[in-house]
């Protein structure tokens, strides 16, 4: 064979063993990126765990691979309390969870799952999106690193089970509750013993009476808990979430590796999310709700006005402690303010006047 021909095929040879190496490499070799999320919630959990869930399966879809996800339950990868670490820390790629169980780090990360007295879910929507909530959300998140968006909202929750009645704010004192974020704040102004546990350690210390109280979520969630075995008062409504938001918080490094394409699809995937779990919290809600206090015997009971005003006066407190933390937490709070100020006087007219009067006409009662 002459020489020339020899190079010639040889550099075909070359190119086309080239091509088999690139299509030998792994995926993530080829442009492709992987995504590992933890949660903060059990795996398979009604509601909030299959939420994480859907959402983790749903971007590898949409982003016709690209992004390859690896999803750990609480506990699997980390513990749910050290997801915050995992991802600023970029050994994971994204938590899925809720941003008040980081209050420790700063408390403005509170303003953004829920704050007492706060917004209900359509109020929490309005001002992440039209409000200043996710420029602000935004800024706090950078500070450590992250880059976050809202990915989910159970609503207005329950005021928790206790096992004994609630008649008067006397009634915490020294009472022994899982309740995190501000509103565990304010009942520790009136005079209980609150703790922030993961929901897999709930159960187990309620029956045990290491606490005496919990609060979770609502009748669709609460139910698969079992915490009616333990405590048989479940009392509402729940002036600490009156609309709990979730957060799909990713690394801010890995964040901005991404194209614009991904990035876009990423917040549409947890906007989507975001709708849907609202959606099936509220479609489940009533029929748990009803399998409580048909099948269990759950008394479902109203915190009075007095309790209401101490909860408020309490929380007023929480408030003033959050604001002299930092500017940032002030700048929070006062945008926070003045649109609960203006969607609060708007609900009066729309949501809450025509459901008031709607229930009234019809009769429709707890």
């Amino acid at each position: 064979m002459k020489r020339r021909e020899f190079l010639k095929k040889s550099a075909v040879a070359g190119v086309a063993g080239a091509a088999a190496v690139t299509l030998a490499k792994p995926a993530i070799s080829q442009g492709r990126k992987e995504m590992i999320i933890v949660s903060t919630w059990p795996r398979d959990f009604p509601g909030l765990g299959l939420s994480a869930q859907r959402l983790a399966a749903r971007i590898p879809v949409l982003t016709d691979g690209r992004i390859q996800v690896k999803y750990f339950a609480s506990g699997e990868r980390v513990g749910a309390f050290d997801s915050f670490d995992e991802v600023a820390s970029g050994n994971s790629q994204a938590y899925i969870g809720a941003d008040y169980y980081w209050k420790g780090k700063h408390p403005g990360w509170a303003y953004f799952t829920a704050v007492p007295f706060g917004f209900a879910y359509a109020e929490m929507d309005a001002w992440m999106k039209y409000g200043g909530g996710q420029q602000l959300h935004d800024e706090l998140a950078a500070g450590f690193g992250l880059k976050g968006f809202p990915c989910g909202n159970t609503g207005c929750q329950m005021g928790g089970w206790f096992n004994k009645e609630i008649n008067s704010a006397a009634d915490f004192k020294g009472l022994k509750m899982r309740i995190p974020g501000l509103g565990g704040d304010v009942l520790a102004k009136l005079g209980a013993s609150t703790v922030s546990l993961p929901g897999s350690q709930i159960y187990e210390n309620l029956v045990s009476g290491s606490i005496q109280a919990t609060e979770w979520v609502g009748p669709y969630n609460d139910y698969f808990m079992k915490f009616y075995e333990a405590a048989k008062y479940y009392y509402y409504p729940g002036m600490h979430e009156p609309a709990s938001q979730l957060h799909m918080g990713m690394n801010k490094k890995w964040w901005d590796s991404l194209s614009k394409t991904d990035q876009a699809i990423i917040e549409a995937a947890c906007m989507e999310e975001n709708a849907h779990q609202m959606a099936e919290t509220n479609a489940n809600n009533g029929t748990y709700l009803n399998k409580l206090i048909n099948d269990h015997g759950v008394k479902v009971r109203a915190f009075n006005d007095d309790v209401y005003d101490a909860f408020g006066k309490a929380a007023e407190e929480v408030f003033a402690e959050v604001q002299a933390h930092s500017p940032l937490a002030k700048k929070i709070h006062d945008s926070f303010l003045t649109s609960r100020a203006d969607l609060g006087r708007w609900m009066i007219l729309a949501d809450s006047g025509y459901i008031n009067q709607r229930n009234r006409v019809l009769g429709i009662k707890v």
